[in-house]
């Protein structure tokens, strides 16, 4: 199969982006999700056992008004360490001795906002595709707190960060979005939240009041979490607070519930003061639960406990008494219900758990081996027999003890449920890893098989893939692959990508694979057999047409490059880092720069051997023996045209030498720049030449 030099490797670039795109999907699997319908199904019934149970609804709210403070990049020790007790002297009190419950609430990553929020909203966990989103917010479709709370016809009103505008554009009754994309803001953004606080604090006509407040996160990005402004912005936030708590205890006093104030983070801030990443100091957020139904007793003392940042979503759902998002992979924060009766107790739990259980069904086809959903079906059991009990008016000490019982496996039921599914949700895809490594690693080896010789965009190549004996072994690794093929899918306990395409999809890319294995051994036959793998022919009197686009690659390149660039200046979150792109197209143009010089020295424009004059030497790639067309049925065919005189070929001495090692010397220059001042969150804290020079 004959194919030009351009064609050629424009076929192995897609097939590496191919193999890379297969080998990201199974490093990075698909999240965890429900397939049902939002309202589809009802709210499972109590379990009870001989007596029939009646309480098939969903339990009443525990709040009449939720306000959820979010301030962006709340790290845990920001409200429960040393700058907590200086500059947030209220939070304090309120965590120490107040009506409160801490906890600290674990962010998984990607530590940035969108998936954060989603994760707060949801219950679920985001994958590392989210980072992209982040940059457009779309829309939020999945099931979550926001959506439920508006079909229960709860009135919501937002101002902050414009990304809760994007993800719920016909949600909030009233709203007003801030942008994130002015860094170096850090007061005004601020201002434009809390300037609607003092009326709309006085006014009833509202359930949910939602604020995010990015101040402390510019903050983090300019200087870091030791800059002196952290201090005075903390004890900004922490005067909100205290106006916010103090009107909901006012309003408290002729209401029948009590209300909510969560003040919560949604990642946290690295020493260098971006986020994004794994590091303690980025997924350690603080959490704080501020209800009058949280009284302590006189020497309750709460320290904070460890959480999933997921399961505030649940513990939402059941304080506004809305249905648990399906696609929730978090469980209840059991001490916000601990005061209630019993019955609710369990049945807050029971919820939970059926949700869990449910969603652990569809991801996971073995469901039933998982200890989780084995607890689960124990500790429903139990609560069948504690209703029994309980609807037959015993009070005896039996019925306390078995409550508490219940209450035991429920929450360990949760536990072991919330793992499997973490676990579920990060677990590598081995076999499509593998399958995309091996087309990258093909197409790698029929690219350097094909150089320098085809480095021309004049040549042709003869790929043998025709000939008997390469079909013989195409057939049977395909047969090999297709083999192999059926014994992973029916062996893996979970499901693969590749196992759930159809077949013509697998076939097709189990073929791809088998051919380029040939055209590999093909080639790798000739050089063995032969000392070549590409044979050039010289071709009399024929001249290849001429290119006429006023394009060239260099052109196109930096065409494209500086098009990509404009556009990464639009991500929020790359705004530490957004020179990184102007690197990386600096040193792609000096390389494609090395490579077009290269070529005319070395190869010519027509790929035929050329003598440059400061060595003397002919740089001899393959020899040209034949005057007619000549190919075997294994063998690789080029051909070429008359060269033409290239414009390094008047080049003498020094001067040819000072072109050929320019694009080496830009590089150079370039990195010596890089390393003159460091730049950008992850590199900012290295020393550099700049403080080498200023000592």
């Amino acid at each position: 199969m004959r194919l030009g030099s351009g064609t050629f490797a424009a076929g192995c670039v897609v097939i590496e982006v191919l193999g890379v795109a297969l080998f990201l999907r199974g490093f990075f699997p698909a999240p965890v999700f429900s397939g049902t319908e939002r309202q589809a199904e009802s709210p499972a019934p109590e379990p009870s056992a001989g007596a029939s149970s009646n309480w098939t609804e969903l339990p009443p709210p525990l709040f009449s008004k939720v306000v959820i403070m979010l301030i962006d990049a709340l790290r845990d020790d920001f409200v429960f360490g040393s700058k907590g007790v200086k500059f947030m002297p209220y939070t304090t009190y309120l965590v120490e001795k107040g009506s409160s419950l801490s906890f600290v609430a674990e962010a998984k990553p990607p530590t940035v906002t969108m998936p954060r929020i989603k994760a707060l909203l949801t219950g679920s966990l985001p994958g590392f595709i989210d980072v992209v989103r982040n940059l457009n917010s779309p829309t939020l479709l999945e099931d979550n707190v926001i959506t439920r709370a508006k079909a229960a016809g709860k009135r919501i009103i937002f101002y902050g960060d414009e990304t809760w505008v994007k993800l719920f554009p016909k949600h909030f009754v009233e709203y007003d979005g801030t942008t994130s994309f002015f860094v170096s803001d850090y007061t005004e953004v601020d201002n434009n939240v809390t300037r609607h606080l003092d009326t709309v604090l006085k006014r009833q006509d509202w359930d949910v009041l939602i604020l995010h407040y990015l101040g402390l996160d510019h903050i983090g990005h300019i200087s870091g979490p030791s800059s002196p402004l952290i201090g005075p912005k903390l004890s900004e936030m922490d005067s909100i607070l205290m106006k916010i708590h103090t009107s909901l205890l006012s309003e408290e006093r002729g209401a029948l519930l009590p209300s909510l104030l969560a003040l919560c983070g949604d990642h946290g801030m690295s020493e260098a003061g971006g986020h994004g990443a794994s590091s303690m100091e980025e997924v350690n957020t603080a959490l704080v639960l501020i209800s009058s139904a949280f009284e302590r007793k006189p020497g309750d003392v709460r320290h904070p406990t460890h959480v999933q940042q997921t399961d505030l979503a649940a513990t939402l759902s059941v304080g506004l008494g809305l249905p648990i998002p399906k696609s929730n992979t978090g469980s209840l924060m059991f001490r916000v219900v601990e005061g209630r009766p019993v019955r609710e107790q369990l049945r807050f739990l029971h919820l939970n758990a059926v949700q869990l259980s449910k969603l652990l069904q569809e991801n996971v086809p073995s469901y039933k081996k998982e200890p989780g959903f084995e607890q689960f079906k124990v500790s429903e059991r139990l609560h069948r027999n504690w209703v029994r009990l309980y609807l037959e008016g015993s009070n005896s000490e039996a019925l306390v003890n078995l409550g508490a019982k219940v209450r035991r496996q429920y929450l360990d039921a949760l536990s072991m449920l919330r793992l499997s599914l973490t676990r579920r949700a990060a677990q590598y895809d081995v076999y499509s890893m593998a399958a995309g490594t091996v087309l990258v690693l093909e197409a790698l080896a029929l690219l350097l098989l094909g150089v320098p010789q085809a480095l021309s965009s004049r040549a042709e190549l003869d790929v043998p893939l025709l000939s008997p004996v390469s079909s013989l072994l195409f057939g049977l690794l395909l047969l090999a692959l297709a083999a192999l093929h059926v014994v992973v899918c029916t062996a893996a306990d979970s499901s693969c990508y590749l196992c759930g395409l159809p077949w013509l999809a697998a076939g097709g890319v189990m073929a791809l694979t088998a051919a380029l294995l040939c055209a590999g051994m093909s080639a790798l036959t000739r050089i063995f057999a032969g000392g070549q793998c590409l044979t050039q022919v010289g071709l009399a009197f024929q001249t290849p047409p001429q290119s006429t686009s006023r394009w060239s690659e260099l052109d196109l390149l930096s065409f494209l490059g500086t098009v990509g660039h404009v556009l990464s200046l639009g991500a929020s979150s790359f705004i530490e880092e957004e020179h990184q792109t102007w690197y990386f197209l600096v040193n792609t143009l000096c390389l494609a720069l090395c490579h077009q010089i290269y070529r005319h020295c070395l190869l010519g424009d027509d790929c035929a051997p050329q003598r440059c004059p400061h060595t003397g030497e002919e740089f001899d790639g393959v020899a040209v023996a034949l005057q007619g067309k000549r190919a075997g049925p294994e063998g690789w065919e080029l051909s070429h045209a008359p060269k033409d005189p290239s414009s390094l070929e008047a080049l003498r001495g020094p001067k040819r030498w000072m072109v050929l090692a320019s694009p080496w010397l830009v590089l150079a220059c370039c990195r010596l720049l890089r390393s003159l001042n460091q730049t950008g969150v992850q590199w900012a804290h290295r020393p550099d030449l700049g403080h080498w020079l200023t000592r």
